[in-house]
This record gives C-alpha cells, sequence and structure tokens, in this order.
C-alpha cells in the first residue's frame, strides 16, 4: 500500500521524491527556530510578529518534509502532511493551516485580518513543530 507521499508524487501532483539533503535541513531547522524566536520579540508589530511566525513554521515544516525525502511544490502541503512528517494532529496543523488562509489573504488581497488570538495559536502550533524537528537528524549534522 503506497504511502501519503506516494500517493502525492507524480505528474501533476504536488510532491516529488528527492533525497534528503543534511545542509539543506540544517539550513531551514536554522531558518525556522530564528524566526521563531524574533516572532515572540512582544515589541514588534502583531503584523510582523505574523509574518516571522508563519515563515519560521513553513521553515520548519519544509524541514520535517525534506526529512522524508520529498519536495513540495505547494506551500499548504507542508501543514498537511503533518500527521505524516511529524505525526502531530489537528490541533496544530489546522492552526498552520488557518494561518496559511490569514497570510494568503494579506499577501494576494491585501487583506491581513488578525489578532493577538491568532498570533498566539500561531506561535504555541509552531512551538510544537520546533520541539519535533529537533529531534531529528540526517547523517553528517546534528
Amino acid at each position: 500500500m503506497p504511502s501519503a507521499f506516494e500517493n502525492l508524487c507524480g505528474p501533476g501532483k504536488p510532491l516529488k521524491a528527492e533525497p534528503p539533503d543534511a545542509e539543506e535541513f540544517a539550513g531551514l531547522k536554522r531558518s525556522g527556530l530564528a524566526r521563531l524566536k524574533d516572532a515572540a520579540t512582544p515589541s514588534l508589530s502583531l503584523e510582523s510578529r505574523f509574518d516571522l511566525g508563519y515563515n519560521a513554521a513553513h521553515a520548519l515544516c519544509f524541514a520535517a518534509l525534506r526529512w522524508h525525502g520529498y519536495r513540495s511544490g505547494n506551500r499548504y502541503i507542508v501543514f498537511q502532511l503533518l500527521p505524516h512528517t511529524l505525526g502531530l494532529g489537528p490541533e496544530v496543523w489546522r492552526v498552520l493551516s488557518k494561518c496559511h488562509e490569514l497570510r494568503n489573504l494579506g499577501e494576494y488581497e491585501g487583506d491581513l485580518n488578525i489578532d493577538e488570538r491568532i498570533v498566539t495559536d500561531l506561535l504555541a502550533a509552531c512551538r510544537i513543530v520546533a520541539t519535533n524537528v529537533q529531534d531529528l537528524a540526517l547523517p553528517g549534522k546534528p
């Protein structure tokens, strides 16, 4: 029986198999953790904290996908695959999915309608992802 990853690979599908790269994985992890730390800075605007938190979550989720040997051409899929990449449930991926929708409204329609609650939830979900990603390692990198 094909895995969730294999089902999403092929012509016209959002994933492609690609061997993990230790340097890329380490860079994504480092970037995600730095952005997550910065997103917690209360003196930054809410919009900046949201942007930093969203991009931290994306980098860390993408690192987890790359660890499994896949690359996505679709930003959203890295959040949808969290049950398969890190074993995380809907309490995490639904928050990140909602933030992806909010990010797109802000980026493409100029309507970034966020509040303190969504940023708090985003950072909490991102911290869970970060904890799980920090437990992953590829040969050649800690």
